[in-house]
């Protein structure tokens, strides 16, 4: 049998001490995760707002005779005869979608007289223009996002998306570089 001696294990003061040390580095650590966490949700959105973009254009050039699709769900509808839509089917599987903390919208208004397109969706339902938007779910990240047929990203502090015109630039926010 041994016998202990006070050298042994570790004393309450080293306990503590090392607790107040995690709580120092956790208090300077926390915050610069969540400013993380929130610059790649932006950068996630500002990808979308560039899918969507691109998307539409060749929607239009190669699908729409000219005419853009008039919401998400309609962008995502494969030609036929064909397998693939023009964005991914999570991107388009609703008219508004939640994607990295920020949901995602895209309306475009239909137009009489627009011809039938490639995948289907049936004559005067194609859009001339359109606008896309992502607001944060969390307003507390402050980064709102938009674009629309002229393919110029905006950014403001405020949701862009309710006083996007289709085809101009916005009357508040400023292009993302």
């Amino acid at each position: 049998m041994t016998l202990r001696t006070a050298d042994d294990g570790f004393s309450l003061i080293d306990m503590i001490f090392v607790c107040g040390m995690i709580g120092i580095l956790a208090t300077i650590a926390v915050p610069r995760l969540l400013t993380a966490k929130n610059s790649a949700s932006a950068a996630s959105a500002i990808a979308t707002m560039r899918t969507i973009s691109t998307a539409q254009l060749s929607y239009a050039i190669s699908c729409g005779n000219g005419f853009y699709a008039p919401d998400l769900p309609s962008l995502a509808k494969p030609p036929v005869a064909s397998n693939t839509g023009f964005v991914p089917r999570d991107l388009g599987s609703a008219v508004t979608v939640a994607k990295s903390g920020y949901n995602i919208t895209m309306e475009g208004l239909p137009v009489a007289g627009a011809p039938d397109t490639c995948n289907a969706l049936g004559v005067d339902n194609a859009a001339r223009a359109y606008r896309a938007g992502a607001d944060p779910m969390d307003p507390v990240i402050g980064r709102y996002f938009s674009t629309n047929a002229l393919s110029v990203i905006y950014e403001d502090t405020a949701s862009l998306y309710a006083a996007m015109p289709e085809s101009a630039p916005p009357a508040a926010g400023h292009p993302v570089k």
